[in-house]
């Protein structure tokens, strides 16, 4: 009997029992339902760490002040101002092999007014390396320049966010913004950038010169009577080592800030791409747990084949037993029940795509979750899912071909 015959056979016994069939693929439906679902949610969740990951920038090492302590109590990072503008500028010009940009950085809070409207927002005082070290493009106008910097000019850079709310769709590009009664002309939009991994709008900020921040707008404060700043942003060289360049870095502002052996550091380093690293790495566990827990249906689906298989092996004793005694061969019954096991599987797979791909998309939609569906993950499902056919369905199929031919005719 030719393979095509064979296949007739059994997709007519399937015809035969449909709802008992319909029953059998419900948990391969289920199973590769689930498995799209499960991997999608988690490929969403991954890719969305990667999006934060580019957003804030590659190779990417923040220099904070230290905390100070104050009548027992300890304030958060960044209250005592022990870096400077000179810090920033050393780093870069003493470690030249291992850093690309380090740029300083002096924090703001305050009103943003345009015509009638306004908006409170955070302003940062930075140089030109900021863009570089964030890598942090330009959508509309231009970025900072250093002679902006020199000359303390009433010059911003604004966020999408703040653009939007201040300007609605018109161009923000050459209109005059006030922060803290300070006038200052935008002379460039930022690129979007969206949440960071706090959750908070990366694009609801405003860059002006670090000077203009600290002579015009921050005005008489301590912080601005100095060359402190609060952060600097550090880039390193691709290829460079991360873990040296920051030993090297950090090595090199105790040699600045005249620390002895044994004293704690004034300054705090933070290594981005290590604790990024480590959330991408937990997002891709995360994924695997949940197709692996998906697959546990699937597997609960093949024994459910091999449960129906063998009770058809039974049912149809005198069938298998009559088929062999005009001419039928052992492979022959093999390949047929293996076929019906397949089959099984394979309809359920391709109802269980649509459902799955269907089940991703409410899920994404019904609740907010980001969704990432992949030809890779379908075409597993289906596979894993023809597997567990072959799997299950080998066992009650190589009983059906060993039966005698007269006991099976025999068989009541």
């Amino acid at each position: 009997m030719n393979f095509l015959a064979t296949l007739r056979v059994a997709l007519n016994a399937l015809r035969v029992n449909k709802l008992r069939s319909a029953l059998t693929m419900l948990g391969i439906i289920i199973g590769v339902a689930a498995v799209i679902v499960m991997i999608a949610v988690g490929s969403g969740a991954q890719a969305k760490v990667e999006d934060q990951i580019r957003s804030l920038g590659s190779n990417l090492i923040i220099v904070f002040s230290a905390s100070a302590t104050f009548t027992g109590a300890r304030g958060g990072a960044g209250t005592l101002q022990t870096i400077s503008e000179d810090d920033a500028y050393a780093i870069a010009r003493e470690l030249p092999d291992e850093i690309q940009a380090a740029a300083p950085g002096l924090r703001g809070t305050g009103q943003v007014v345009a015509g009638n409207a306004n908006w409170s927002t955070v302003f940062y005082g930075v140089t030109p390396e900021y863009f570089e070290a964030r890598e942090w493009a330009i959508a509309e106008g231009r970025a900072i320049e250093q002679a902006e910097v020199t000359s303390a000019a009433k010059v911003a850079v604004i966020g999408q966010t703040v653009a939007k709310s201040l300007f609605g769709d018109a161009s923000p590009i050459d209109q005059v913004i006030r922060i803290r009664k300070v006038p200052l002309t935008v002379v460039g939009v930022l690129d979007r950038k969206g949440q960071n991994m706090s959750g908070q709008d990366q694009d609801d900020i405003i860059l002006l010169p670090i000077s203009t921040a600290r002579k015009r707008v921050l005005g008489a404060t301590a912080l601005a009577k100095s060359r402190s700043v609060g952060s600097i942003s550090v880039k390193v060289r691709q290829g460079a080592d991360m873990k040296e360049a920051e030993t090297k870095m950090r090595e090199l502002l105790r040699q600045r800030h005249r620390l002895q052996p044994g004293q704690d550091d004034d300054f705090n380093v933070r290594n981005l791409s290590e604790i990024l690293q480590t959330q991408e790495e937990s997002s891709r566990v995360l994924a695997m747990l949940l197709a692996a827990v998906a697959s546990v249906s699937l597997l609960v689906g093949g024994i459910g084949i091999m449960n129906i298989m063998l009770v058809s092996v039974t049912e149809r004793t005198r069938e298998i037993g009559l088929r062999m005694a005009v001419g039928a061969r052992a492979k022959d019954i093999l390949t047929q029940f293996l076929v019906e096991a397949v089959t099984l599987s394979l309809i359920g797979g391709v109802i269980g795509i649509l459902l799955g791909v269907g089940g991703a998309y409410l899920v994404g939609e019904l609740a907010g979750w980001r969704t990432q569906l992949s030809s890779a993950s379908i075409v597993l499902a289906v596979g894993f899912a023809a597997c567990v056919g072959v799997f299950f369905g080998f066992y009650p199929a190589k009983k059906a071909s060993r039966l005698l031919p007269i006991e099976a005719l025999r068989y009541e």
